[in-house]
This record gives structure tokens, sequence and C-alpha cells, in this order.
């Protein structure tokens, strides 16, 4: 899960991203008002599931956390859920296939 990236994972990001995708940051609260990116929303992994129906199905969804461990949580809790969902791992991953 951790450091492992590939090409067409990240071909896929910018394929949503050009779909006008939502870009869920599932950090803590704190850890987004420190440093998030521009146009994300904050959902912290714990309350994914409450806050789920926040989030629209018609959408496709970048996911990404700090590290990879949290958003990988959330990006298999929205798949199982109906939602066209990509981890993109940490916010460093995120932010180089937003260049």
């Amino acid at each position: 899960m951790w450091g492992f990236f590939n090409k067409n994972k990240s071909s896929k990001i910018k394929d949503y991203v050009e779909q006008d995708a939502t870009l869920l940051d599932v950090r803590t609260a704190s850890e987004y008002n420190s440093d998030h990116i521009e146009g994300s929303i904050n959902i912290p992994v714990q309350g994914i599931d409450a806050q789920m129906d926040k989030l629209d199905k018609n959408k496709p969804i970048v996911v990404y956390c700090a590290m990879g461990g949290r958003s990988g949580i959330a990006a298999s809790k929205l798949k199982r859920n109906g939602f066209k969902v990509v981890n993109a791992q940490s916010i460093r991953n995120m932010r180089k296939n937003l260049k």
C-alpha cells in the first residue's frame, strides 16, 4: 500500500480530475487546516461511513491522506458503496498528479 504508485494509477487520477472529480482529503481536520489541496473537501476517515451521503455518486472521487493508509481504507469503503474512486495515497502523490 505505502510507497507503491504506478503510471496507470497516475493516468487514472488525471482522467478523474479532468472529469471534475471530488478531491477527498481523509486526514484529520487539523491536518487539513494546516495544509490541503485547493478545492478538496475534508472528511476524516473515521467519519467516512457517517458522511458518505454528502458525496455525489455520479462524480469520480480521488482520495488522499498523509501517507496512503487512511486513503486506502476510505477508498475501499467508498468502492463497496458504489462510488467510482481512485486512491492517490499521499498528499505528495496527489500534488504530483495535479501538475
